[in-house]
């Protein structure tokens, strides 16, 4: 073998090594990571916190039709741009309490390239006070915000039909933990009152929300919802209540009808029916609201 095919077979050894080394350094999917089709028409896109909200189709063998905000890792995906308008298809990945999407497929449907965050939503301030919205609870009851004034209300949105770990379940479970923790103390227990509220009245019906709220509170028929209530209401008894505290509406293209954005929202409500504090998304913890809570109840 002459020089210069050594040199060749050198080179050509050192690239296969190369290539080998670097598909071994590959990330590998998780064990617990579940994988769905995802495909909808993107709403809005926030560039700098990576997240893109997307009416999307039903995701099968998970959840039905919805507008919700997803995670974006994928830096190209915002140098397209991917702007409101585009349709995308991708991978949802769910793993644990994260979900993510990789995998995005844009097909460029729409001549906006400003890449902007859709409508601005307004959202009621601390110090606000809370309208008396009407709603429907667990027993079908019609209940009002105005029925938990001298106690301090903590309220949240749900539906019972998420599936995502790190949305609607995370928020009951945090709830819930802040619940059995109040049940210890007595003085604030009867000074403090749990709310979640169904953006989904269609399907959450009183029955159907006394079975999702007993299976969080373990108590099942024994449960009688004194501390912790889910309601509903019409759409638009819906719709007004969650506006006001900043949840957004977007109009579906085919039906012409509105159709909430799903994201998080929780608020502290003080006894005087005036917001205290807003927590948004899903980072807040259990320990964080039950601090507040002491903060604002003790002398």
């Amino acid at each position: 073998m002459n020089k210069q095919s050594k040199s060749v077979l050198l080179l050509l050894t050192c690239l296969v090594f190369v290539l080998l080394n670097l598909s071994g350094c590959a990330p590998k999917p998780s064990a617990t990571e579940k994988r769905y089709d995802l495909a909808g028409k993107v709403v809005a896109v926030e560039k700098d916190k990576k997240i893109v909200t997307v009416a999307h189709e039903d995701i099968k063998n998970l959840m039905p039709a919805m507008t919700m905000e997803f995670s974006v890792p994928a830096a190209w995906v915002y140098d397209v741009p991917l702007v409101a308008g585009d349709r995308i298809t991708a991978t949802l990945i769910v793993d644990g309490l994260k979900m993510w999407l990789e995998d995005v497929v844009i097909s460029k449907e729409s001549s906006d390239s400003s890449g902007g965050d859709g409508a601005a939503r307004i959202e009621a301030k601390p110090g606000e006070e809370v309208p008396d919205y009407r709603l429907v609870n667990q027993d079908g009851k019609a209940i009002r915000i105005k029925d938990y004034r001298g106690k301090a209300l903590l309220l949240t949105f749900i539906f019972t039909r998420c599936q995502m770990p790190d949305q609607c379940t995370l928020m009951s479970n945090n709830f819930a933990a802040i619940d059995q923790e109040l049940q210890k103390q007595p003085e604030l227990l009867a000074r403090t009152h749990l709310l979640s509220v169904s953006f989904d009245p269609d399907y959450d019906t009183p029955k159907v929300l006394r079975s999702y709220g007993a299976s969080f509170t373990g108590k099942y028929s024994d449960e009688n919802f004194a501390h912790w209530e889910f309601a509903s209401g019409t759409a638009d008894e819906v719709k007004g209540i969650a506006q006001f505290f900043g949840l957004g509406y977007t109009k579906d293209s085919e039906t012409g009808q509105d159709q909430i954005t799903h994201s998080l929202r929780t608020a502290l409500i003080g006894p005087d029916g005036k917001i205290v504090k807003t927590y948004r998304g899903n980072e807040w913890k259990p320990d964080e609201v039950l601090k507040d809570l002491n903060a604002l109840l003790r002398p």
